[in-house]
């Protein structure tokens, strides 16, 4: 049997010990082990972006992340962006301008944009367009995707 080691990780607010393999990547300690599967596999080379999370509030791409390097840091996941009664601003707002079709992009996108509108509180169109390049969506012409991100914006604004 392959060494084992212990790690401390804060993911959506609360802190779990979990006993990993080295060679463990974020994205499977998170939906095989923690069950959190909002957290989605598209491509396991960091072309897709749907394994997107954020680390101590960054965006990063988790297929290609050892869950050890998460060792003593934070971790948020769609699951823990928001809840069903109080979503996140960027969240209600792909509900209201209809964001998505298929969905399985979606948390990926979602969690790159939260990075994206923290660091453009009054973004342009080129600014999210340029902000979700590492993320792919199939089913969409992204024309609703950025819709939704200006909407959020706004809502983040008027906070």
């Amino acid at each position: 049997m392959e060494n084992q080691t212990d790690i401390t990780i804060e993911i959506n607010g609360e802190k779990t010990t979990e006993t990993i393999q080295p060679r463990t990547l974020l994205v499977h300690l998170l939906r095989d082990k923690l069950g959190l599967t909002g957290t989605h596999i598209g491509c396991d080379t960091t072309q897709c972006g749907a394994c997107t999370v954020l680390l101590d509030g960054k965006a990063i791409k988790s297929c290609t992340m050892f869950a050890f390097q998460a060792k003593n840091r934070k971790v948020t996941t769609i699951e823990g962006l928001g809840k069903t009664n109080n979503l996140h601003p960027v969240q209600q707002a792909f509900w209201e301008e209809h964001g998505l079709q298929c969905g399985y992009c979606t948390p990926g996108i979602i969690m790159t944009l939260v990075q994206v509108l923290k660091e453009h509180k009054n973004p342009t169109e080129e600014q999210i367009r340029e902000g979700l390049a590492g993320n792919i969506c199939r089913c969409t012409g992204y024309h609703n995707i950025v819709k939704a991100a200006m909407s959020a914006a706004n809502q983040l604004r008027n906070k």
